[in-house]
């Protein structure tokens, strides 16, 4: 959603900021979801081809990886098409916080 809009580069350099965290990109095409696109009995198939491209194998080939995604639709069909759950930056920068506020 963010590489849509051309600004996740900004959301990249934030969660590189963040000390133990080694971000990376995932390069991939759209999720597949699109709104509600991908709920739809007549292009659930097309939604999961498409995730299927790039951000599910991808997705997947990290195992042990915090995902994150700022789109609500991109974040379910990770969850419907890889099994994995992802957290939007945000959340996952608050969760950072109070982790470091509670060590401090």
């Amino acid at each position: 959603h963010q590489k849509a809009h051309g600004v996740a580069g900004a959301t990249l350099e934030v969660l590189r900021r963040v000390p133990g965290v080694s971000a990376e990109m995932i390069e991939s095409t759209c999720c597949g979801m699109a709104g509600a696109f991908g709920y739809q009995a007549e292009t659930f198939e097309v939604s999961m081809q498409i995730g299927e491209l790039d951000l599910l194998p991808a997705v997947r080939a990290r195992p042990d990886a915090t995902i994150l995604a700022e789109g609500f639709s991109c974040r379910h069909q990770i969850a419907d098409g890889a099994g994995r759950a992802a957290m939007h930056p945000v959340a996952f920068l608050a969760a950072q916080l109070a982790e470091r506020a509670a060590i401090a």
